[in-house]
């Protein structure tokens, strides 16, 4: 990533534990420029299935409540009779020009039992998306006048034209929608020319699945303080094998479908995001 300087900031939907990401930093140490820290949820989930960022603390920190000094960080594990997926809030401030940037990562419940039959669990993880952009406007409107950049990603494990993702989330393909919403704001979802390319990253049955995403609220879209282009978004292709491009699985020891030279059976994305001078 970032011709090879390594990201600024990665976001990770489906990591084993703390221990995990520490080598992975650590792997890394090569890279001088960064300085990489963690921000880590440890779920509930009884896989190990975790929502988690590393950043670059040279570029962001995160910001700390005015009234407590407690750090900005927060994490909502989506319930299925007992917690499972994860939503988690960062905000960052940029070192430097101290401009404030929400990340919030995503790992939304599976398809497992089938796709309608488990839909309305995304469906609960949707609505609650929406809330935490809801809040967040509200909490910081007095000084950015609900123009807060917000930057959503992860595994919704739903594409950008599911339910849960545009009538929950409120995520469309209209940057017009975006900067009119006002009571109910929107995300502009920055995966639709993609998938108008028949590109996934993930496949299922050699059919392409856009399941991972990026999505920018109308503080983004304005381009007042950080802005993007969606045709910068990357799939990573040379981490797939055969013909329509599947990623190479890690697999499980469980039912002996192990390979350690696999790494995810979802591909990675990038984007570039750039803070005005």
């Amino acid at each position: 990533m970032n011709e090879n300087n390594g990201p600024d900031i990665l976001g990770m939907c489906e990591v084993e534990n703390r221990w995990v990401i520490e080598k992975l930093t650590d792997s890394l140490k090569d890279l001088h420029q960064h300085k990489y820290e963690i921000v880590h949820a440890d779920t509930k989930d009884d896989r190990g299935i975790d929502v988690a960022f590393v950043y670059d603390a040279k570029k962001f920190e995160i910001e700390k409540d005015s009234t407590n000094g407690e750090k900005l960080i927060f994490s909502h594990f989506i319930m299925k009779r007992k917690a499972t997926r994860d939503i988690l809030q960062v905000n960052f401030k940029t070192k430097g020009l101290d401009n404030r940037l929400v990340l919030i990562g995503n790992h939304w419940p599976s398809r497992s039992g089938g796709q309608y039959e488990s839909e309305p669990y995304r469906m609960i993880a949707g609505e609650t998306l929406s809330y935490f952009h809801q809040r967040i406007l509200e909490e910081n409107n007095k000084d950015e006048e609900g123009n807060t950049a917000i930057l959503v990603m992860g595994d919704f494990n739903d594409e950008p034209f599911n339910r849960s993702v545009t009538d929950y989330s409120l995520a469309t393909a209209s940057m017009l929608k975006v900067k009119q919403s006002k009571d109910a704001p929107r995300l502009f979802n920055l995966m639709w020319p993609i998938m108008a390319r028949g590109i996934g990253t993930f496949y299922y049955n050699n059919f392409p699945n856009l399941l991972d995403q990026f999505m920018i609220s109308k503080g983004i879209v304005n381009g007042s303080k950080f802005k993007v282009k969606a045709s910068e978004i990357v799939i990573f292709p040379e981490m797939v094998k055969g013909r329509y491009k599947q990623p190479i699985k890690f697999g499980r020891p469980s039912n002996k479908s192990l390979n350690e030279k696999g790494f995810s059976d979802h591909l990675p994305i990038s984007l570039t995001l750039e803070e005005n001078q």
